[in-house]
């Protein structure tokens, strides 16, 4: 039997790229929605207990499975130790054989390199447009205009947390805004 399993992170991600890709391939399909960061996930494990000897796990992606090259190899192993396969239909990878399984091992470590480069090339460039002056990160929540404001009711008598509801912004934001430890211009 081939057993697909499809993972998307948020609601706004769409599986369907990946159900059109496994549909034909598979006999049956499991979707979950949940960050690849989260350890349970129990759609995952489910799909893996449901596989028997001879079977094929089935997925589009390696980071559509895989939190890490670690995580990905030792899934491999206990599928493989278990006479199960895992394909990776992007790759055309199948672990079937051995140079399925070789390849799939230098894959997964190379998904990890790739990665690794990638974000320090993205550190690197918020370092450079910082030192150029830019700022980072999310737009701040409160402008300035919205603190003066908040500022002025609450001196009027007015309590911390209606004035926050007044100006649209979290009770625990205010505070932080009023105590300092935010600044208005999105620098943190």
């Amino acid at each position: 039997m081939r057993l697909g399993y499809i993972r998307t992170s948020s609601r706004e991600q769409t599986p369907a790229r990946q159900i059109d890709a496994l549909t034909a391939k598979c006999d049956r399909l499991f979707v979950e929605q949940v960050s690849a960061n989260r350890k349970k996930r129990p759609v995952f494990i489910s799909v893996q207990r449901r596989l028997r000897a001879g079977d094929t796990l089935v997925i589009h992606d390696l980071d559509r499975a895989f939190r890490s090259t670690l995580e990905a190899l030792t899934v491999m192993q206990r599928l493989t130790q278990r006479e199960v396969a895992l394909e990776v239909l992007s790759l055309n990878i199948n672990t079937g054989s051995p140079e399925g399984e070789l390849l799939y091992t230098q894959t997964a470590s190379y998904a990890r390199y790739e990665w690794r480069i990638l974000s320090r090339r993205t550190k690197e460039g918020m370092e450079a447009a910082r030192a150029r002056g830019a700022k980072i990160g999310r737009p701040p929540v409160i402008d300035e205009d919205s603190l003066e404001w908040a500022r002025l009711l609450i001196d009027s008598g007015l309590r911390v947390e209606d004035a926050a509801y007044e100006i649209d912004a979290a009770r625990s934001t205010l505070y932080r805004h009023l105590a300092g430890g935010n600044t208005c211009d999105g620098v943190h």
